[in-house]
């Protein structure tokens, strides 16, 4: 893996252009905004204080999977990795009634087949680097889904979907296949023969299908302004904000890297992530707490 990086980390920075976030005009929910990035953060603060939202804005091609929106995310997604400040990551639309499209067709049109394939490994690179992200990270989907779309909300951990919403990955419909994860990790989110059958039929499926699949973990009815899905991910988010945050990065370590290998080494691996928590100041906060009956104050040492 390391080898393929460095084969095509020029070709993919080349590929896509660190833009600044000052180059770009879009248009979002609140209204036209003149030089205004694809994909931005932002820092929710006061009770949510460590809770992170991927915003992502590039209404005139409906989130599409474009060099200059992938670059950014890119960059926003690095500057997360390394941020011990950040407890919960949410991404979400700006753009009403949609997630994410999937691939920017127009502009995959004028790609040159190495072209395209070096584009599709960098977009799996991008999903790969979310899915990596050390905190929990949550899509909340309030509208479309699809293809390379659904992708990135399958690399996050949680997903919470508006009933209105529609997800699939279409990639057979195109001539294509899922090439940005979907392939993986779909069949090991919902099992093999559900993910054939949407795969092989490049079926759409409703927020409460979806939940009922086990491909969102909350479904709930869409509201007149049309965010549900964000209202009920940070509903989520909240939930996570007080537990200790060193505890709950360990334990999606220990789920992530158990569930690729068989139970005996998985059970390795939550020793040994088990063993980093018993000399942190956090551990001992909890049992304090617990025997002074009063709520914990983590503060990720």
């Amino acid at each position: 893996m390391a080898a393929a990086r460095g084969v095509f980390a020029g070709p993919i920075k080349r590929l896509f252009p660190l833009v600044s976030f000052t180059q770009t005009r879009s248009w979002c929910s609140d209204g036209p905004v003149v030089d205004r990035a694809e994909a931005r953060l932002n820092r929710l603060d006061g009770e949510d204080k460590g809770i992170v939202e991927v915003l992502m804005c590039r209404e005139r091609a409906r989130n599409s999977l474009g060099r200059v929106f992938v670059g950014q995310m890119r960059e926003l997604v690095s500057s997360l990795h390394h941020d011990g400040a950040v407890r919960v990551v949410v991404f979400r639309s700006l753009i009403p009634g949609v997630f994410c499209a999937g691939a920017d067709l127009k502009e995959r049109a004028q790609m040159s087949n190495p072209e395209a394939e070096l584009f599709v490994h960098g977009l799996r690179s991008l999903m790969n680097d979310i899915a990596a992200l050390p905190m929990p990270t949550i899509a909340a989907v309030d509208g479309f889904a699809l293809g390379g779309g659904l992708e990135l909300a399958l690399a996050c951990d949680l997903r919470t979907a508006a009933h209105s919403a529609q997800m699939g990955l279409i990639e057979t419909t195109r001539g294509l296949l899922p090439g940005a994860g979907g392939s993986q990790r779909l069949p090991r989110m919902v099992g093999f023969a559900i993910a054939k059958e949407l795969i092989f039929t490049g079926r759409r499926v409703g927020g409460e299908r979806a939940a009922e699949l086990g491909l969102v973990n909350r479904s709930v009815p869409q509201n007149q302004t049309g965010d549900a899905a964000h209202k009920e991910a940070l509903s989520l988010a909240r939930e996570i904000l007080p537990q200790a945050p060193i505890a709950v990065r360990m334990a999606k370590v220990a789920m992530n890297r158990g569930s690729e290998v068989d139970i005996s080494s998985g059970m390795a691996i939550e020793g040994m992530c088990y063993a980093r928590l018993i000399p942190t100041w956090d551990r001992q906060e909890g049992m304090a707490a617990f025997i002074e009956k009063r709520p914990p104050r983590y503060t990720g040492e």
